[in-house]
């Protein structure tokens, strides 16, 4: 009988395109070596031009699944992304508290609170409630820089935004923050910020001129729990997640009509930034 691997449960809606959301998170888990679990917190309705619609699940059928593959199965770490609303919010931080998510299993929460072109996601009440339940019982948080203005007020221009971000972040109590500079387009490293409380650590990375970027986020975050499951620290964790992204986003494909999802299956051997055709360009 084979050994069971680790476990990272994913907290997060549905995307109905499979390039992002809980579709996104299984991919980059069974990529990494990992068994993903599943606690579904919106079904949503949409393809690669958007979404045009979704239905959230009950804050306690959420909670219930979380106790119920946790108190079984058992959970090596978790991460979150869409949460829909202040209820479902709550109810998951009362469903960590119960199991231990965020104290003595690590927890990734990707706050999912800005669409890829910038729009509020979350209602200032959900924004309320991530700020003052759910980041305080984070190992780390990651927010894009759309999400750092929502949450922050702050608007990010540079690498010193970058950092006054994560000092900012870090005051809403989750042990690390990473801020990253994917939507910092001036800038040709795509510098991630890690901050800890008291020092930083600087993730460079290349920028791809690709245009099929949907479910980057979701990747990163999970990639990164894949690791912390295995016992690695935050940091060590962070690096692995940050090469695998980069490798995903160079293996994007395109899919329908819109923006496609950025691919995991580079690691099963498939796709490479050489094999991208000229729909995978993003025009000068």
């Amino acid at each position: 009988m084979a050994v069971a691997p680790p476990t990272v449960l994913t907290i997060a809606g549905s995307d109905s395109g499979g390039g992002a959301g809980l579709q996104a998170d299984l991919r980059t888990l069974f990529a990494c070596g990992v068994h993903g679990l599943v606690a579904v917190t919106a079904v949503t309705v949409q393809n690669t031009l958007g979404v045009t619609g979704y239905t959230e699940i009950p804050a306690e059928v959420v909670a219930a699944q979380v106790e119920a593959v946790a108190t079984d199965i058992g959970v090596g770490a978790a991460k979150t992304g869409m949460l829909a609303s202040a209820a479902i919010i709550e109810a998951v931080a009362g469903a960590c508290d119960r199991t231990g998510i965020g104290r003595a299993i690590p927890f990734v929460v990707d706050p999912v609170a800005a669409s890829m072109h910038g729009q509020q996601l979350l209602a200032d009440s959900a924004l309320d409630a991530l700020r003052g339940s759910l980041f305080p019982r984070a190992t780390l948080i990651t927010p894009n820089l759309d999400e750092v203005r929502l949450l922050t007020g702050i608007e990010v221009r540079d690498h010193a935004g970058q950092r006054k971000a994560a000092e900012a972040l870090s005051e809403f109590g989750s042990q690390w923050v990473l801020v990253k500079g994917g939507h910092l387009w001036d800038d040709p490293g795509c510098l991630d910020v890690l901050y800890d409380g008291s020092s930083f650590i600087e993730l460079p990375g290349p920028r791809y001129d690709v245009k099929h970027t949907h479910g980057s986020g979701d990747t990163l975050a999970s990639a990164i729990a894949s690791r912390l499951a295995r016992g690695e620290d935050v940091p060590t964790a962070v690096r692995f997640g940050k090469e695998f992204v980069v490798r995903s986003v160079a293996s994007a494909y395109p899919l329908g009509a819109g923006v496609g999802p950025v691919s995991p299956l580079w690691r099963l051997g498939f796709g490479s930034l050489e094999d991208m055709g000229p729909d995978n360009r993003i025009e000068p």
